[in-house]
């Protein structure tokens, strides 16, 4: 586990729940003025994913890239609105890498290309793969890292455990070292747990409900685009996260409990068997996660000489801002401490 004590978050920003509502509502509006690294020059780009999936992606390449950064962003939302992805792709690709990002599947430009719906990771993570397969070929160089947030970080977990498959790699042209491996920042690790918690808790209730309405408009939104695949009635009687995957995402999977979906596609159980580098930012006030979940976590990856376990006892949910005595202590150029630290940490094989 690398020691990262000395991570400290803004005065008013010290409580977890308090770090997570200022990123989701009050971070967006200005992240702009707080990096100095203008937007790449995108171009637009079809995927083909596990399964033949049509995935619409973002790629841009500087000159002489270093290598590339797959990402993708968590529960809801799109390449329009995740300004916290867009952030850090303006901050990777002035360091040099080239990015693609892209909308996972029933997000976004994707939603438009296909019904398909969300597997938390079960295929997700092959789609990084051939994701980066195709970006290859397309000029983007290795190594590939593989990093998401939240929901997202789940993801690129599985995309991590997808990248060790050497049949895949050979089908799609990959040598075993083109993607080096991955970095993510508060990652889903046991959804089962996880969700019984927020259930449970006072305030964990209200930020569960607030996720379900947006998955509810996200399922009316394929619903509009593909109505003979998206059964309305279904939809209304999802009104929670569990009721989504209960109403719209088990049956298609082959799964007969929600129950055994989350444990399928949780990342805890094979995170002690990743072989390949693996960065993991987890605070310990993460409002969104069952606190009981760390230890193990810490189990998992003690004796994973591939995993580094930077584990902070603040930072809430995805939102890391650090106070300006913190950037002091890192040499940060800005306050998004958990992007920094995820670059440095890709640099550090490039530059040893």
């Amino acid at each position: 586990m690398i020691e990262a004590a000395a991570y400290s978050p803004p005065l008013l920003l010290q409580n977890g729940l308090a770090m997570t509502v200022y990123i989701a509502r009050q971070a967006g509006l200005d992240w702009e003025k707080t990096i100095k690294d203008a937007e790449p020059v995108y171009q637009e780009k079809i995927f083909t994913g596990a399964s033949g999936v049509p995935i619409f992606g973002l790629m841009a390449i500087p000159e002489n890239p270093r290598g590339t950064f797959v990402a993708t962003y968590g529960i809801t939302g799109d390449l329009d609105n995740q300004w916290f992805l867009r952030l850090f792709a303006r901050k990777a690709f002035a360091r040099g890498y080239a990015v693609v990002l892209f909308d996972w599947r029933a997000h976004g430009k994707t939603a438009e290309l296909s019904p398909i719906l969300t597997s938390d990771g079960i295929y997700e993570g092959e789609d990084f793969v051939r994701i980066a397969a195709t970006a290859k070929t397309c000029g983007c160089p290795a190594p590939f890292w593989l990093t998401g947030f939240s929901l997202g970080g789940q993801l690129a977990l599985w995309g991590i455990k997808a990248a060790e498959d050497s049949a895949l790699a050979e089908e799609l042209g990959l040598s075993e070292s083109d993607i080096a491996g991955g970095a993510v920042i508060c990652p889903s690790v046991d959804s089962n747990r996880s969700l019984s918690y927020l259930l449970q808790h006072p305030t964990g209730k209200y930020l569960e409900k607030a996720i379900a309405k947006e998955l509810k408009r996200l399922a009316w939104r394929l619903h509009k685009l593909h109505p003979n695949d998206i059964d309305p009635k279904a939809i209304e009687r999802a009104n929670s996260i569990w009721g989504f995957d209960n109403e719209l995402v088990i049956g298609r999977l082959g799964f007969d409990s929600v129950e055994a979906y989350y444990h399928a596609s949780s990342p805890l159980p094979f995170l002690p068997h990743l072989r390949k580098r693996t960065l993991i930012l987890y605070a310990a006030d993460d409002p969104m996660f069952d606190p009981t979940l760390i230890p193990e976590l810490e189990a998992a990856c003690e004796d994973n000489s591939a995993i580094d376990l930077m584990l902070t006892e603040r930072g809430g949910h995805v939102g890391y801002i650090s106070s300006l005595a913190c950037q002091t202590v890192f040499k940060d150029p800005d306050r998004w401490w958990a992007w920094n630290r995820i670059l440095d940490w890709c640099d550090r094989p490039l530059i040893s």
